[in-house]
């Protein structure tokens, strides 16, 4: 899906060297004006069915969160940290759903006593402790139960069910789990969740696992009589990273799917669907930038090392869950300055005192020299956050949110 910022390389280059000059490198730079064209074109195709909510932590940064709260529906935190900064940027309490394996009992208290929209519960255990607060405090809260599947289909990068999961009840023991949570006297079991994988840009892989959430739902539904006023559907939506990858086509997922959510709705005519979704709406919508310090010939290769590695890009230097590493897009910001830099097959290493320390391998990029800019692509999702940010004691990288052309300085990690 186009959109004008990143069609227009020149205006993006400008802008982006205009924010290295002036807030310095390593950095983030998120464009709201790309985010907004995503959430457009996300709902344009899957708003007849879907409200949207925002998973955290693909990117808790809390002006990006400000900007989002009069945009989208909800948002989905998973730790106590979260709730905070939902509710510092604004968030109203009752529009975040709180979900993830590990809860302890010092971050559940202050959400259920601070009016949590809903309890996403993962495990019997998880359940009786919520309970258990909630008496103490003497409310009712409101939960939906996170259910594992049997089975993912194949195409996704990452799967959270099919196989031994710390994440969700696994269906086959839902039959005896879920009625000793919908017992349980001080909480109200409203809906159903599941979030089975994710980083999927296969259309009919999205399909058909959306197929087994309709059905999972349906059947537990109807073994609890249960009359659901939320369902969320864990999008899967993947984003293209690497070169040769293509952006989802949600038109083809909404024409084949279409149907059957129709359908699926019409049984379900007082529930909410929930689509929730990280990555797609952010990712494609941000920048890493880093500077060449110096450049080197060794052993026939042509290293450029930059100020940001993996410290600061856990992501792009492929040590964040990819199997296999693959360069993501990047280009030099000003390009071939007019043929006078020849394309080249260079490395791009980053500052650390490590082998792994590495952004690229063969990038065909123009010929770079110590002081170019960078601009590694579709890093506006688990980045400074998913990232280790103090090894070895560089500087931090700044966060910046460019909105219709005006930059602003967001950074929140190292700063009081």
């Amino acid at each position: 899906m186009p959109t004008a910022l990143v069609d227009d390389r020149p205006t993006l280059d400008r802008q982006l060297a205009e924010a290295a000059d002036r807030f310095g490198t390593p950095a983030y730079v998120y464009s709201t004006d790309v985010a907004e064209a995503r959430l457009a074109h996300l709902r344009a195709h899957l708003g007849r069915w879907f409200a949207v909510s925002f998973a955290v932590k693909s990117n808790p940064n809390p002006a990006l969160l400000g900007w989002m709260r009069d945009r989208l529906d909800y948002l989905d935190i998973s730790s106590g940290g979260e709730f905070d900064l939902g509710l510092q940027a604004g968030w109203e309490a009752e529009r975040i759903s709180f979900t993830g394996p590990a809860k302890r009992e010092a971050e559940l208290r202050p959400a259920i006593a601070g009016g949590l929209g809903e309890l996403v519960l993962e495990s019997l255990r998880e359940a009786e402790l919520a309970d258990a607060i909630a008496a103490e405090l003497g409310v009712v809260q409101p939960v939906l139960v996170r259910l594992a599947p049997a089975r993912v289909p194949k195409g996704f990068g990452d799967q959270m069910a099919g196989r031994p999961s710390p994440f969700g009840v696994d269906v086959e023991e839902a039959a005896e789990t879920l009625p000793r949570i919908a017992a349980l006297p001080n909480l109200r079991l409203i809906g159903l969740h599941i979030y089975s994988g994710t980083q999927c840009l296969k259309p009919e892989a999205i399909c058909e696992n959306w197929r087994i959430f309709m059905q999972v739902f349906s059947e537990t539904c109807a073994a609890l009589d249960l009359t659901p006023e939320k369902l969320i559907f864990g999008s899967g939506l993947g984003i293209p990273y690497h070169p040769g990858d293509s952006e989802l086509d949600l038109a083809a997922i909404a024409a084949e799917i279409g149907p059957e959510l129709d359908a699926f709705a019409a049984r379900f005519p007082a529930t909410r669907l929930v689509l929730e979704l990280g990555r797609y709406l952010v990712g494609p919508a941000g920048w890493f930038v880093t500077r060449v310090v110096a450049v080197k010939q060794s052993r026939g290769s042509r290293i450029a090392i930059c100020d940001g590695g993996l410290n600061a890009n856990l992501a792009a230097s492929g040590n964040f869950g990819m199997v296999l590493r693959r360069n993501y897009v990047m280009h030099r910001i000003g390009g071939e300055e007019d043929g006078t830099r020849p394309e080249e097959k260079q490395d791009i290493s980053g500052p650390l005192c490590t082998s792994i320390d590495k952004l690229g391998g063969g990038v065909a990029l123009p010929r770079l020299e110590a002081g170019d800019l960078l601009a590694i692509h579709a890093c506006g999702a688990y980045g400074p956050t998913a990232s280790p940010l103090y090894f070895i004691s560089h500087p931090l990288p700044v966060e910046l949110m460019l909105t219709g052309g005006q930059v602003q300085d967001v950074t929140r990690i190292g700063r009081a």
